[in-house]
């Protein structure tokens, strides 16, 4: 029996597109911008109509602590939830289809679709068309009881200072660790340009992804499926501190991921019967036959 989104959690957000489409108002198609539209007015985060989204962001920054994300990884990363073929996970995830959403009838698999085809028709390598099907998988985390503030929204550094560069930063004064003595530092716990495989980011659908990932794909696509919504440093360059060099140059890959993620979805839905050949040969030259949760 399908499980639509509104029954997993309808609040904050009416769905998790919702958080996307306010990603779209806070860094909008360069093309718009082009015609005459400012920046500014994407950035206006005291409209009503984003009183959902800042409550989403208030729950996000309450309750991302350094402690809840080392909880979280030692939870769902033993990846023993469920194992599935990697078709049968599409038609799991396609069970988040919000029926409430007015403004789309696509379900998951078609928007991952259209990323991924908007990369192939670039001529992109495959393991990169690849990463742009796989990006979301990890929303999946809502079908396993988790909130939509612990499985989407901008992700951060915990474990040190907060910058103001993450979006509603003044709602991290709820937070535990937003006046602990070393998690208030700039460093916190580490060391300065340590790279981030040792930085603990908060918890969401991009580190579980990149998990369940990690042993198949190359580093450039394990990269954008890690950091794809590190919002604070690919947009606003908040944490070059913690980035080591390596980070930088595979940030290049992330930069060049990044606007498929953001502009490639419109109302058209992917030919999935004519497309489906591909894919199922492009899934099976990197991927085992099932996959874990």
């Amino acid at each position: 029996m399908s499980t639509i989104l509104s029954q997993v959690e309808a609040a904050p957000l009416a769905s998790l597109d919702e958080w996307e489409e306010d990603l779209l108002k806070r860094y909008p198609d360069p093309e718009s911008i082009a015609q005459g539209k400012k920046t500014e007015e994407y950035r206006n985060y005291d409209a009503p109509v984003r009183d959902t989204v800042r409550e989403f962001y208030r729950l996000n920054h309450t309750y991302q602590t350094y402690d809840y994300v080392v909880q979280k990884k030692a939870d769902f990363l033993k990846f023993d939830k469920k194992e599935m073929s990697v078709w049968d996970a599409f038609q799991f995830l396609n069970q988040l289809v919000d029926d409430s959403d007015p403004d789309t009838d696509l379900d998951q698999m078609q928007h991952l679709l259209q990323t991924s085809e908007a990369i192939r028709a670039d001529g992109h390598p495959d393991w990169m068309v690849l990463a742009g099907l796989f990006h979301d998988m990890g929303k999946v985390l809502c079908l396993f009881g988790e909130p939509q503030w612990a499985v989407v929204g901008d992700t951060f550094p915990v474990g040190c200072a907060y910058s103001d560069k993450i979006v509603y930063p003044e709602y991290f004064v709820n937070n535990p660790d937003y006046t602990n003595e070393v998690y208030s530092t700039k460093y916190g716990v580490y060391e300065p340009n340590c790279g981030l495989d040792k930085v603990q980011l908060s918890w969401g659908h991009d580190e579980y992804v990149y998990h369940m990932m990690k042993d198949y794909l190359p580093e450039p696509a394990l990269y954008m499926l890690r950091y794809h919504s590190f919002y604070p440093q690919h947009k606003e360059h908040a944490y070059g501190h913690l980035m080591n060099a390596h980070d930088h140059e595979m940030f290049k890959w992330v930069d060049l991921f990044n606007p498929y993620d953001l502009y490639s979805k419109n109302p058209t839905p992917p030919n999935w019967k004519e497309l489906r050949p591909y894919y199922e040969d492009l899934v099976a030259k990197y991927l085992p036959s099932t996959i874990k949760f």
